[in-house]
């Protein structure tokens, strides 16, 4: 690096009025001590700190809510875009969910800051140019995108480089801007009255440092970090990793063998701190979302329903602050479906051809228009999706479309009922495609959707170019694996979205009542929906939260919950067949009929071996059909997915 800077220092640090430098890797340079390990450092301090003054919690539960906070803060920042991320913000929800006085948030400043000084050293030949540059009467400022703020940065600049090395300090926390997106440059020409083309930046990151500035018309030094020290820096992190995971798997304990039969206290022992877990994540999410105003966060009939049950519990309990607007909005596949479909998008006949592959033209016609319709005798075809448009382009055609585009109205008349003039508007659901978020988008364009929801899978095969404005909060995977405890739930999926699902009907369609909207669902506004509706295991899910005293319960009971269901659901006992056991649940998207496991064990080894693969649970149907070889059975089934995650990791 120095004989970089002494080849260009006559070239670019001449005819330029103000030179701009990144801060880490470029004035500072890390050691090869990656994040993970400053944090976990931090937060064994931390702990420390906590302790003196009468606190006593673990590191580990501190990593992991620091984590947590940090990586939901980024994940609802990069959604709406704008601004950065405030370590501050990340401190003071982390304090939050685990129950800790604000007050600590100065503390834990300081030993961040404390932190980064140890895993820095100067960069002593950039410092030397950049005193010549002050010394020839150009400006000299410290330009970061960074979640530290201002103040921060100073301190570690003073620390190694004295105070006179910069004139001014801009961090991206602080000025709502960044260098990625282009508007901290142009924040800065403005505070410094300095055009774009006789600024110097210099800087490490291809993108921020050099390609966006470059295409403002500032000149720039760029400096990349050295090959073999981010390779260094990528394996230190890794062996962090390592450890963090034991030390969290350590929070599990010992797991019991068998689980009580009672669908309320595998509720209340098991799916509450997991349910309680996700609620966090939620308050997280939307924590940082209302930080940039003008949002509002709607819960998505039904599954969301018994979310909101949950998530309003453990705002209560928690004393967790949240004035983010919210609302339960009456939606299904089916409403968002007729709004793609009207605006003739590919994503509504991928989900048509999904749930009436076997069904025909008219069948469809009859759950979009939302009344029966006497068609010609072409509509009694099956199903494809490339015929449709054409069919709806035909007389009879157009007047199913003019019945669907009334339900459709009527619902915009609901979202807009609920949403207000929200710009940004934040669906929560279980999940797993996000099938709701990626029709309304297609169909409703003018509105901003995205989705937070337990769990994000790809298990429909279909395009994901929505995906990135759909977060799962608990796991984001495409298939299960032994490895990752939390996609145990991919295995048996049904079981969260019946823990949540009120025994109402899907939405299907809406009835104009004047001033309001209704649909065939009832009353779904939040405090109207009977208690009787919801099932045991959500029950038992609330009692838990009756008994939290603060988020660090969760916290703690999350990783032995999560254990306990992989167990319980991968391996089942008897009693895990009863305590598990959904029932019946309807179909859905507009179809009669009813879908659960059977539960009367079958006569005949080829019958009982034919129904497992017809069962929303095989686990629990090799338990069933075969209980004196289940153990087996169940050990050879978790090998496979074993091997196969293991050829998957292998591949990539």
């Amino acid at each position: 690096m120095p004989g970089q800077i002494e080849r260009y220092r006559a070239e670019l640090f001449q005819d330029v009025d103000l030179v701009s430098t990144d801060v880490f890797d470029t004035l500072l340079l890390r050691t090869h001590r990656s994040e993970r390990s400053r944090i976990l450092a931090a937060e064994q301090l931390f702990a420390l700190t906590l302790e003196r003054a009468g606190h006593s919690v673990s590191a580990t539960l501190l990593v992991e809510a620091r984590l947590e906070a940090q990586r939901l803060a980024y994940r609802s920042h990069d959604m709406a875009g704008g601004g950065e991320v405030r370590l501050v913000d990340i401190i003071r929800r982390q304090l939050a969910i685990l129950g800790l006085p604000s007050s600590f948030m100065a503390a834990r400043l300081v030993i961040e800051i404390e932190i980064e000084q140890e895993s820095l050293r100067p960069n002593l030949a950039l410092a030397e140019a950049l005193r010549r540059c002050r010394s020839g009467g150009k400006r000299v400022v410290a330009v970061s995108d960074i979640a530290l703020p201002t103040a921060a940065l100073e301190t570690l600049i003073t620390a190694f480089h004295g105070a006179d090395l910069v004139d001014r300090v801009y961090s991206s926390a602080d000025m709502a801007a960044t260098k990625r997106r282009g508007d901290l440059f142009g924040l800065v020409m403005r505070e410094e009255a300095v055009r774009a083309g006789r600024i110097l930046h210099i800087g490490d990151d291809d993108a921020a440092d050099h390609r966006i500035p470059s295409m403002l018309g500032i000149r720039t030094l760029y400096l990349p970090r050295p090959k073999l020290r981010r390779y260094l820096t990528r394996a230190h992190g890794g062996v962090t990793e390592l450890v963090r995971l034991a030390r969290k798997r350590d929070l599990a304990g010992r797991i019991r063998a068998g689980t009580n039969a009672d669908p309320t206290a595998f509720g209340r022992e098991v799916l509450g701190p997991i349910a309680a877990e996700f609620c966090l994540a939620i308050w997280l999410y939307a924590d940082e979302a209302q930080r940039k105003g003008n949002a509002t966060l709607l819960f998505c009939a039904r599954g969301g329903l018994g979310i909101r049950e949950v998530f309003e519990r453990i705002l209560s309990r928690l004393n967790l602050p949240l004035a983010l607007p919210r609302e339960n909005l009456a939606v299904s596949r089916l409403v968002a479906a007729r709004a793609a479909m009207i605006a003739r998008s590919p994503a509504a006949l991928d989900e048509l051809g999904r749930e009436f592959g076997d069904g025909s033209f008219a069948d469809v016609a009859q759950v979009l228009a939302g009344r029966t319709h006497e068609l010609p005798a072409a509509w009694s075809q099956r199903f494809s999706g490339d015929q449709f448009y054409s069919l709806l382009d035909s007389a009879a055609g157009q007047d199913v479309v003019a019945d669907a585009a009334v339900q459709d109205a009527l619902f915009r008349r609901h979202l807009a009922d609920v949403s207000g003039s929200a710009e940004r508007i934040i669906l929560c659901d279980t999940g797993l495609y996000g099938s709701t978020q990626r029709l309304l988008s297609a169909g409703i364009p003018e509105r901003s959707f995205e989705t937070i929801q337990f769990a994000r899978c790809n298990y429909k095969r279909f395009d994901e170019s929505h995906f990135p404005r759909v977060a799962g909060l608990a796991v984001e995977r495409n298939c299960y694996s032994s490895f990752d405890v939390r996609s145990t739930v991919l295995r048996y999926w049904h079981l969260i979205e019946s823990l949540f699902e009120p025994r109402i009907p899907s939405v299907k369609t809406f009835t104009d009542c004047a001033e309001t909207v209704s649909s065939n669902a009832g009353d779904i506004r939040y405090g109207s929906v009977p208690k009787e509706v919801f099932n045991s295991r959500l029950t038992g899910v609330l009692e838990y939260i009756d008994t939290l005293s603060s988020g660090m319960m969760v916290k703690a009971d999350a990783p032995r919950a999560w254990a306990q269901l992989k167990r319980a659901i991968v391996r089942p006992a008897l009693a895990d067949l009863h305590a598990l056991a959904i029932g019946t649940r309807s179909v859905d998207f507009g179809r009669p009929g009813m879908i659960g496991d059977r539960t009367d064990p079958q006569t005949g080894a080829l019958s009982r071996l034919s129904s497992i693969n017809t069962q929303l649970w095989r686990e629990g149907a090799v338990a069933r059909e075969f209980p004196r070889s289940r153990a087996a059975l169940l050990g050879s089934i978790e090998t496979f997915h074993a091997l196969r995650g293991f050829s998957s990791w292998m591949r990539h």
